[in-house]
């Protein structure tokens, strides 16, 4: 498990220890469905992000994403179904969700002949900012997302990358409880991918800012998601963090599992160890079979997650573990066998 998604666990298991309920919760859909004419864009969306987590809504182009945070944002009306954003009703009560919502669109559009800094002194005139408490906001905003150098250039020399953080900046104007992002990360290269959802966790971290962002590029997000829903042809057909649907997946259809590990002073194991090793876990309970891998590991073959009975005979045999952990489980791995194998839909704390 990466330290991204500890955290994400620690996260959860905090609020589910504290009680936390729809009372904290950033935005809640029941039920949302828009159809356009014969065509469901969005069918019975029912989801919870909670404040100061970072949600994905994950899935392919024209799975509903984008009509989905068109409603959130009241910018187009639901045909069934209710929403609460920070307690608000974007139908009934839109400006009120606007005010504390910052959005950053698939296709972010600045005037090209003004500065970074000028496209900002904009939005914070809309937004009623002015003077010296708008200049400090957008250097500090400048500052924080890395263009303090670039930010007397004309927008319109921007790289795609560059344009992307100067549109987080402009979201962040208005010092909104919630972002929302639409693709946040599309052509961008590798390096300002990185710095992109760097600012998004430090954002989540230092500020404890609610975050929801879609996407179809799930390798990209997944190490910052706490949690995640998987959107497909309208409908969440899965949602929680990827740990979770990891182990769902698992315990449905298989898993592989690596292990590793040493004896009690710490000794790699030899040959005898590992035999021993491996006829022990080969004699577990839905286990198919285990494979010896050259660097001294093992790969069980099992038909469900039996990592805690693995860990069990580690301790029976005095043998301490490096690692054991499900192979082959990324978040794209997930998305294939829910989607593409046609996995029952399942809910995990959405």
């Amino acid at each position: 498990m990466t330290s991204a998604q500890q955290q994400s666990n620690q996260r959860e298991a905090r609020k589910h220890a504290d009680g936390r309920g729809v009372g904290e919760a950033a935005i809640i859909t029941q039920g949302l469905t828009k159809k356009y004419g014969d065509f469901t864009a969005v069918d019975n969306l029912t989801f919870t992000v909670y404040e100061g987590e970072i949600f994905g809504l994950l899935g392919p182009n024209g799975a509903g994403k984008t009509t989905t945070i068109l409603m959130l944002l009241g910018l187009t009306e639901p045909t069934a179904g209710t929403i609460r954003v920070a307690g608000s009703d974007p139908v009934r009560d839109p400006l009120a969700v606007k005010a504390v919502v910052g959005y950053l669109p698939d296709n972010v559009g600045f005037y090209p002949t003004l500065t970074g800094r000028q496209n900002l002194r904009y939005t914070a005139a809309l937004n009623r900012l002015k003077g010296k408490e708008a200049e400090e906001r957008i250097s500090e905003l400048l500052e924080e997302v890395g263009l303090t150098e670039a930010a007397d250039k004309r927008a319109g020399s921007y790289s795609r990358g560059m344009r992307q953080r100067l549109a987080v900046a402009d979201a962040l104007i208005k010092r909104p409880r919630i972002l929302i992002l639409d693709e946040p990360t599309i052509g961008i290269d590798p390096e300002g991918v990185r710095d992109l959802l760097a600012l998004l966790e430090r954002l989540r971290d230092e500020q404890s800012m609610t975050i929801l962002l879609s996407s179809h590029l799930l390798h990209q997000v997944q190490e910052i998601c706490d949690r995640v829903g998987i959107f497909v042809s309208g409908r969440l057909i899965a949602a929680g963090p990827v740990g979770e649907l990891q182990h769902e997946l698992a315990a449905r259809g298989g898993a592989e599992i690596e292990v590793q590990a040493v004896t009690a002073d710490g000794r790699a194991l030899q040959s005898p160890e590992l035999e021993q090793l491996k006829a022990a876990l080969a004699d577990l309970r839905q286990v198919q079979g285990v494979d010896l891998e050259p660097d001294g590991g093992l790969v069980v073959h099992s038909e469900a997650d039996v990592r805690v009975e693995i860990i069990r005979v580690l301790n029976s045999q005095g043998l301490l573990p490096l690692h054991v952990r499900l192979r082959g489980l990324s978040l794209d791995d997930i998305y294939a066998r829910y989607f593409q194998e046609g996995v029952e839909t399942t809910y995990v704390r959405a």
